[in-house]
């Protein structure tokens, strides 16, 4: 007696689009049907969450997902720039595979600069010391002045990565850093997040001043931990 035929397997659920991926396409979808282009500027926060009736907490994280994958730049006191990418589609997928793909950079970020960091206790030289800083006074004026400090953020690893002195990991970075970069946007923009960061800094600059490769390394991770601590991760399914 012949078996049944095996019953073919049930259709996979449909992802359900959070909040924030909505009003992000929405967005995209507005640039498109009113012919925005590159170098234009998207209407001031307060207005564009009205238009779109959502809060601003939600907007923000739409923008944000926005930024993360290009499609626009958000600037301290000049607003949100459109790019190149603003008007390419499709937003949502393009979100969900920056989410995809965070967790094994988290993993190389942490295994990268950790290493880094001991590599520069033990090499950096006056001038590696007072780049550092220079990098950590940065973004603290920029942070300061209500600003997110990326560029003081990604001043400080560079700093960092030079002062270890190791081509082959500073090429592995170099490897990595337009991943890096959108989890950097990703981490900032989150409330209060730059001047934890900005403290997570101080310590990894004050162990690696005093010479000390295991507790830089340490400071590293716990930053890396830290700052990997994103919007996107928590909201997955």
């Amino acid at each position: 007696m012949e078996s049944p035929p095996a019953r073919p397997a049930p259709p996979r659920p449909v992802p359900r689009s959070r909040l924030y991926e909505q009003v992000a396409d929405q967005i995209s979808t507005w640039i498109i049907e009113n012919g925005l282009l590159p170098g234009d500027r998207l209407p001031p926060e307060r207005e564009l969450a009205q238009r779109l009736g959502v809060s601003r907490a939600t907007l923000s994280q739409a923008l944000v997902a926005l930024e993360v994958i290009g499609a626009v730049v958000v600037r301290h006191g000049d607003g949100t720039v459109l790019t190149e990418r603003a008007r390419t589609a499709p937003v949502i997928e393009a979100i969900r595979a920056h989410a995809d793909r965070l967790p094994e950079i988290i993993e190389a970020r942490d295994a990268l600069e950790s290493k880094l960091a001991a590599l520069a206790a033990s090499r950096r030289t006056e001038a590696d010391l007072a780049a550092i800083r220079s990098a950590l006074d940065m973004m603290e004026r920029d942070v300061e002045a209500g600003g997110r400090g990326v560029e003081g953020d990604e001043a400080f690893h560079g700093a960092v990565t030079a002062a270890a002195r190791s081509e082959l990991l500073a090429q592995m970075m170099i490897a990595i850093h337009d991943l890096i970069r959108e989890t950097r946007l990703e981490s900032l923009s989150q409330p209060g997040r730059p001047r934890e960061s900005l403290a997570g800094h101080r310590k990894v600059a004050d162990a690696i001043a005093a010479g000390a490769p295991d507790a830089a390394a340490q400071a590293m991770h716990e930053h890396v931990m830290l700052v990997s601590d994103v919007a996107l991760l928590r909201d997955r399914p």
